[in-house]
């Protein structure tokens, strides 16, 4: 058990599959998977799936792994063997700054599940999970993962997140945020010697634009200097990714839409989302009608108040930690396929 966390220390690996085929059709020799791992490789495999904006190491928060993975909590890493793989496009995994840049192929959500699929099989010899886990990005694969590997995984837990194309104010701001970056002079068709200005305006729009819920940005910011002042602190942080792989990352919601396929879906569904979140906006009533769809599904919505953040409402996992659990207590137990469950 680490000195600093509630739950055994993280292990890090790294893991090349060779000649990884696109859904374009594109393939590289060599595509790099990162990932993490917590606690005992014989204990019930749990897998977790991180959004757009941070990779594996991001779901370590006290926030979320604090309040999950300790003794005694739902996903506690004593009993389970928790894996987190970098997406294809963060961290250690292949990504366009590797130096293919603008040549790096145009992945979809479909080739990401697909790399966390081989990983898991191929490298860490796992065939069946008691639970799949995500948020933002990671919620929308595990819908891809329900769908095109049903026999995978006993339960799904999609946070935030939608199964339906991307649309509304959750395109535009992608398409915003791309937009600065690529009428950027600076950024050179993707062949850019030092990163563009206009990254940092990039990530300041998706991060105000898509989180923080209306009442809680106005907690923060009640008057226009504050809103003003919140805005200038945005601007003025370091990016965090470099452009081509920021582009890369937000473009690849381009084809998702699992909607067609949710009767594939045989594992037992929780979805979870905030009232207030800015992407996927219960009041559509989208979600609602897609759990309904499901052959075992249920839907938690967080209330809407000035503690919410809006679509990063359930990176705080105390908001939903009793509903989790108690769905855990009711998911029946599915055998991997071609294997006898009794």
């Amino acid at each position: 058990m680490s000195t600093d966390t509630p739950y055994p220390t993280p292990q890090s690996g790294l893991w090349t599959v060779r000649d990884f085929r696109f859904h374009t059709g594109e393939t590289l020799p060599e595509l790099k998977l990162g990932y993490l791992t917590i606690g005992e490789p014989a204990n019930e495999p749990i897998l977790v799936l991180h959004g757009s904006n941070a990779a594996a190491a991001g779901m370590l928060t006290p926030a979320f792994a604090g309040v999950l993975f300790g003794p005694g909590q739902p996903l506690d890493a004593t009993k389970h063997f928790i894996v987190i793989p970098d997406a294809i496009g963060l961290g250690p995994s292949s990504k366009p700054s590797d130096g293919l840049r603008t040549d790096f192929p145009k992945y979809n959500y479909d080739d990401m599940v697909d790399a966390q699929y081989r990983l898991l099989t191929e490298h860490l010899d796992i065939d069946h999970a008691k639970l799949i886990i995500g948020s933002s990005m990671g919620g929308m694969h595990c819908w891809i993962w329900g769908a095109r590997y049903p026999d995978f995984m006993d339960a799904l837990v999609p946070l935030a997140c939608q199964p339906t194309r991307v649309a509304g104010r959750n395109q535009m701001m992608r398409r915003l945020a791309i937009a600065a970056i690529q009428s950027d002079p600076d950024y050179q068709g993707g062949n850019y010697a030092r990163q563009p200005r206009s990254l940092g305006l990039a990530e300041a729009i998706l991060k105000i634009g898509f989180n923080g819920g209306d009442l809680g940005l106005l907690a923060k910011a009640p008057t226009r200097v504050a809103a003003d002042a919140f805005v200038d602190e945005e601007l003025a942080r370091t990016p965090t990714s470099d452009a081509n792989d920021f582009i890369w990352r937000f473009a690849a919601s381009r084809d998702y839409d699992p909607s067609a396929h949710l009767g594939r879906i045989e594992a037992a569904v929780l979805a979870i989302n905030s009232a207030d979140d800015e992407r996927s906006p219960p009041e559509s009533g989208i979600l609602e009608d897609s759990v309904r769809r499901l052959k075992n599904g249920r839907l938690h919505v967080i209330p809407a108040s000035s503690e919410t953040g809006g679509h990063s409402t359930t990176a705080n996992a105390a908001v939903f930690k009793d509903e989790l659990r108690d769905f855990l207590e009711t998911v029946p137990r599915r055998a991997p396929a071609g294997v006898s469950a009794g």
